[in-house]
Parts: structure tokens; sequence; C-alpha cells
């Protein structure tokens, strides 16, 4: 039986999840891309509460991206997510990758929310 690409990313994405677990003082910071957008939660695991999310189709960001789906826009969210982070009072998170690998649009975001002071 063959695996499609979608079932795979899932199974790797439930090994992350075994790992990587978020609660309040140090949520999860998650990564969904599209062919045309990105997707950024801040997750708090103990509760499965949302704390906040930040998206290429944010209102913040129409008409400042050309592109939703590169990774300028990848690098823009990343900032977008620390600064938002840092306002509600986080500023430390564990990443997951959410079984995409660690390249790309995925290390872009990584990178642009370490430049603008989150930790991870």
């Amino acid at each position: 039986m063959k695996l499609s690409r979608k079932e795979k990313r899932l199974i790797r994405q439930a090994r992350v999840r075994k790992k990587v677990r978020g609660d309040l003082n140090r949520p999860r910071l998650c990564v969904f891309r599209s062919h045309k957008h990105i997707y950024v939660q801040i997750i708090d695991d103990t509760q499965g509460h949302t704390l906040l999310t930040v998206s290429s189709l944010s209102p913040e960001f129409k008409g400042k991206l050309k592109k939703t789906g590169d990774k300028t826009a990848a690098k823009e969210i990343g900032k977008a997510v620390a600064k938002k982070c840092l306002e509600k009072g986080i500023n430390k998170v564990v990443f997951d990758r959410n079984g995409f690998l660690y390249h790309g649009r995925v290390k872009t975001i990584a990178d642009a929310a370490r430049e603008a002071g989150l930790k991870f």
C-alpha cells in the first residue's frame, strides 16, 4: 500500500507532536503552509486553546504582500507573530513544524521570529 504525500505528512506530524507539547508558560508555535498561504498559530495544549493566530490572509497583510506563499511573506509573518507574542507577554515558545521539512518557508518563519525577539 502506497501512502499519499498528505498521509506521510500526517505521520510525521504525529511523530513530532508526541514530543512537542505547549503549555501556558511556553506555548506551541504551529506552522501550516499551503501553496498559496502561510498560517501560524500559538497554542496552549494543556487547555486546548489557540492564543493567537497570524496568516497571510490577515487584514494587516492585505495589499502589503506581493505574493502570499513565498519566503518574503513567511518573513513578514514570522515578524508579526513575534510582535503579537511579545505584546501578549509570551517570549518563549516551542516550535512545531507540523510535519513539514525544516527548510524554505518554515525555516524562514522561525528565523524571522527569532530575529524579532521570540525565543525557541
